[in-house]
């Protein structure tokens, strides 16, 4: 079993990544305080892993609450379904949140966690390759809301993370893609010997073969891990790990969160941010064509959606998170793992890449 520590002084906690270890009690009972579980995951996962989580905490006083799936759920009013549960059952301050599942499940439990009596235990258990390499790690929680993505939250760290890579043997293929380009961002800010290995390697991760998966998700995680221990709540350097997501966020609130899965929102951003790097004399065009060309060998996007303007992308990127002092910030790259943050852009080349972008009906996603 490999274990990475995301180093955060008394927030410390280990990255678990390894076969067969969903079930292990003795891996998760070392991280739960108290008596009192409640596992939280969808109804997707529940048929498939929740049962074996169960099994894992029955020395424990352990609830389950089952979720509807998808990102459209991530809003407040799901949030209260959890508190609902946590106060019908009388849990204290004590208690233990475990997210099993994806990014959403991940992030609403962390955010009820963050929330419940100012404050309370959880754990992460991601089921997904997007939230196994990036989500699931950091302390990042929230919902959504109708203006714009990801917009309430907290940090609240995790007391570990366990990811059982079995659980991609049952991730359908688009999944799979969406979360290769949150791996494929970790080589783009600043593992280039990473975006080279992808390149020779895409193919063994899409055919899932486990060494090619246990090593993108081990090294996504060291590169997450390190950010974040530099950089906990994104006063500078964590800011690189949105590349592609102020385009991404965009993609989402745009056209209706679930339409476009969150993976496949980044993937076009990050597309667009390395054409408005180039644009500026930033980036060479050959490393623009070497990210679209991993991108397609990915099964990712590399166009936007036609039902987003130039005019709603303006407008739904004034809203992001990123925004500072009425300023818009991007992540660009002066090249393949040289990401840096600016708000130094010609507003006019931003408008010509938004205009020159190539749009598809994003239904073909979908189907």
């Amino acid at each position: 079993m490999n274990t990475l520590n995301v180093k955060l002084g008394e927030r410390s906690y280990p990255i678990y990544i390894d076969t067969q270890i969903l079930g292990k009690a003795d891996l998760i009972a070392k991280h739960i305080p108290c008596n009192q579980v409640l596992v939280v995951t969808n109804d997707t996962i529940a048929p498939l892993y929740l049962e074996k989580t169960l099994e894992s905490l029955k020395d424990f006083d352990c609830d389950s609450l089952i979720l509807p799936d998808g990102e459209q759920y991530k809003t407040i009013e799901t949030s209260q379904l959890i508190f609902d549960k946590l106060l019908t059952k009388r849990y204290n301050r004590t208690a233990t949140l475990i997210a099993l599942g994806g990014g959403v499940i991940g992030d609403i439990t962390g955010f009820a966690a963050a929330c419940y009596q100012r404050g309370i235990h959880f754990i992460q258990i991601p089921t997904t390759l997007l939230a196994q390499v990036d989500s699931s790690v950091g302390g990042k929680t929230g919902v959504n809301h109708p203006l714009g993505k990801n917009m309430i939250g907290a940090f609240h760290q995790p007391r570990c993370v366990i990811a059982d890579t079995d659980t991609l043997n049952t991730l359908d293929d688009r999944q799979l893609s969406a979360g290769i380009a949150e791996v494929i961002k970790y080589g783009l800010i600043s593992d280039y010997e990473f975006f080279v290995w992808l390149e020779n390697n895409i193919e063994s991760i899409l055919t899932r073969d486990t060494e090619a998966l246990a090593y993108a998700i081990e090294r996504s995680c060291q590169n997450k891990a390190d950010v974040v221990a530099a950089d906990e709540r994104e006063g500078g350097k964590r800011a690189l790990l949105n590349l592609g997501h102020t385009f991404g966020h965009a993609i989402e609130t745009g056209t209706g969160y679930g339409t476009w899965l969150h993976g496949e929102a980044v993937a076009s951003g990050m597309l667009m941010a390395a054409n408005l790097s180039a644009s500026h004399g930033w980036m060479d065009t050959d490393d623009v064509t070497r990210i679209e060309n991993l991108l397609i060998k990915s099964n990712l996007p590399t166009f936007a959606p036609e039902e987003v303007s130039t005019d709603q992308f303006m407008q739904h990127m004034s809203v992001d998170k990123k925004v500072l002092a009425g300023k818009l910030r991007f992540v660009l790259m002066k090249g393949i793992g040289k990401a840096f943050v600016t708000e130094d852009i010609q507003h006019e080349l931003l408008i010509n890449m938004l205009n020159n972008v190539p749009k598809s009906n994003s239904r073909v996603l979908s189907e």
